[in-house]
């Protein structure tokens, strides 16, 4: 077959510019970067041979050796493992066919020192080798295919494919190097690069230099067989930044070996940065399965639940059997008992950290709560557990705040643990749905995950105390105590002594004008300072809800709210005294107006856009609202 050139995907192009411009400072990774992807090859084809030991027959030792040639100027990192075709070099090499990748770009800044830790989030890979060699030449064959591959690229813009006959078994990547990159031909260089970041690497990496055998550089053993005093933390460190593809530091580590009916070493890791594909669809799980140190998926489903996918590592048991097939794994009863133990390890972990660490805890809350808050609903067997590890930010002050802390501050006569949803906290705190809890002094939850509306739904109680949406029906707010503080009882007062004229007249005009675009009209005991606010009725669809499923094209209709007035609002006053001699077209448009203001304050459009436009300029033109309006 002719060789080829192809042009890069526009992504890649763009990684590779701010990859090789924003990483300048830590250019030896690229070394960790390609032994790391050798290693996983190796793997693969290792699990592969299980059932098909032809494909390993002519050379069954898996190694990783790098070669440097002073005289050529390059370097040659080369692995026996499971090797690419053409499609696979055009797939891994010139795309990046990886959730996350759009995110990643819309975040980078073009500020190296900002774009570093997005690109530690992200990974690098092999396109990191562009960092030191002006051009990087290929040379594959995939395990059981009569012929090989060679690919070259100098990184900008383009690569070429063409057939290669002779090619070995694997991967074989040859860095020509920049000028001012000689260190990496250097043995000490070689042997410091590898111990630093590439030791715990289960495969041999040897150095071959000329006619001199070959040395081993590493240790070459798994790390998660090895006593946990025997490991530092940089090792550690080392092998999360390997198996996680990841350049963030680990916010935690765990690493223990189960025995019993069941045995299995767990090596398990929590990034302290977001990965990308964190909210992809798929949700998939990142711990990698091994069985007696051979590697078996990267993707098995039912090893840890999808709601702590953050979760990076391996777990290796040699009691399942090693020729078991992925299919065969998700009904596998030894892997309940092993995802069981691993859950319990982690949920117990966590409540440590919370107990003891609550800021490092309040910073884990604030990457993943998100995440561990789809345990609510979808797991129902651990839900106990979570509930202790939730935290919300509160009307109460800044911070975060558990379910113990909002139940010691509840007020007298309070039966519901109340709460908002919304897309933004600072402007949820500002809802006017507030008022009348603010004015009793009532503490309520900000939440803004999109979650938050659907496992809310799930929890019906903690302890004794349900939970109750703002947003739904009457507010409740008569049996508790009043409030404490001066501010609060002035905020009370206005509430409680607030003028209630005869609103039957104005109920009535509004009612037939806004017609079916409203549920209801009816008096407020929640608001003190706003003149009107929609809220859902009793067993209808939250509103915020409601507006997720539309944005997501789940929902097509719009469900017709409750419209609340607040009899004490000079507003309100006013247009009841009007009301009094029947409809009128000044009522009519102030009452188009109040809907229009009670839907922007939720998030939502006017009814009619253009109307409200001409309605507002009409009103701010006559000035027919009466001062203090």
């Amino acid at each position: 077959m002719a060789e080829e050139k192809l042009s890069f995907q526009a992504e890649v192009a763009r990684v590779l510019d701010i990859v090789v411009h924003s990483l300048y400072s830590q250019k030896e990774i690229f070394l960790r970067e390609l032994i790391s992807n050798g290693s996983d090859a190796c793997d693969k084809l290792r699990w592969q041979s299980i059932t098909e030991p032809e494909l390993i027959a002519d050379d069954p030792e898996f190694r990783i050796t790098l070669t440097p040639n002073k005289e050529a100027r390059t370097l040659t990192v080369a692995d026996n493992g499971i090797g690419m075709n053409r499609e696979d070099l055009i797939e891994n090499l010139g795309t990046i066919a990886r959730s996350g990748t759009g995110e990643f770009l819309k975040n980078l800044t073009g500020d190296s020192k900002k774009d570093i830790s997005l690109i530690g989030q992200f990974g690098v890979g092999f396109y990191s080798a562009f960092m030191v060699a002006d051009t990087v030449e290929v040379i594959t064959r995939r395990a059981g295919d009569a012929h090989g591959w060679r690919w070259v690229s100098d990184g900008t813009g383009s690569f070429t494919v063409a057939e290669h006959e002779g090619a070995a078994r694997g991967t074989t990547v040859t860095l020509h190097l920049k000028p001012e990159e000689d260190e990496f031909l250097e043995e000490f260089r070689l042997r410091h690069v590898v111990k630093t970041y590439s030791d715990h690497i289960a495969i041999p990496v040897l150095l071959k230099q000329g006619d001199e055998e070959p040395q081993t550089l590493n240790e070459a053993s798994a790390l998660w067989t090895r006593p946990r005093n025997e490991i530092s933390d940089e090792q550690y460190k080392e092998f999360y930044h390997h198996v996680a593809h990841a350049f963030d530091e680990p916010w935690l580590t765990l690493h223990y070996k189960a025995e019993g009916a069941i045995e299995y070493t767990g090596l398990l890791y929590i990034p302290s940065q977001k990965p990308f594909d964190l909210f992809q669809p798929d949700r998939k799980q990142h711990v990698r399965l091994y069985v007696n140190r051979v590697f078996i998926t990267d993707d098995c489903e039912g090893l840890v639940p999808a709601w702590l996918r953050f979760v990076r590592g391996v777990v290796d048991s040699p009691d399942l059997p090693l020729n078991v097939s992925r299919e065969m794994l998700q009904h596998n009863p030894l892997l309940r008992k092993i995802q069981n133990g691993l859950v319990n390890k982690l949920l117990g972990e966590l409540k440590k950290k919370a107990e003891n660490e609550p800021e490092a805890y309040a910073t884990f809350w604030e990457t993943f709560g998100a995440v561990l808050k789809e345990g609510m609903y979808e797991d129902h067997e651990r839900r106990d557990k979570l509930t202790d590890l939730l935290r919300f930010h509160t009307t109460h002050g800044d911070g975060l705040h558990s379910f113990a802390d909002y139940a010691s501050r509840m007020k007298e006569g309070q039966k519901h643990i109340y709460y908002i949803t919304g897309d933004d906290r600072e402007a949820i705190a500002q809802s006017p749905l507030l008022e009348g809890y603010r004015a009793k002094g009532v503490e309520v939850l900000l939440l803004t995950d999109p979650i938050d509306e659907f496992w809310v739904a799930n929890m019906p109680t903690y302890k004794e105390f349900s939970l109750k949406s703002v947003a739904a029906g009457g507010a409740d707010l008569k049996d508790i105590k009043k409030a404490e503080s001066e501010e609060a009882k002035d905020e009370e007062q206005k509430a409680d002594e607030a003028p209630k004229e005869d609103l039957d007249g104005l109920i009535t005009v509004l009612k037939a004008t806004l017609g079916e675009k409203v549920k209801d009209v009816r008096p407020s005991d929640r608001l003190t300072e706003s003149p009107v606010c929609l809220v859902a009725e009793e067993g209808d669809m939250p509103m915020h809800l409601e507006r997720l499923l539309r944005a997501h094209q789940q929902k097509d209709t719009e469900t017709p709210r409750v419209l609340e007035i607040n009899p004490g609002h000079a507003l309100i006053k006013h247009m009841a005294a009007k009301a009094k001699s029947g409809p009128s077209p000044e009522l009519e448009d102030l009452g188009f107006l109040l809907l229009d203001q009670a839907r922007i304050v939720e998030g939502e459009a006017p009814t009619d856009p253009v109307a409200f436009g001409k309605r507002l300029a009409k009103v701010m033109q006559l000035g027919v609202a009466p001062a203090g309006a």
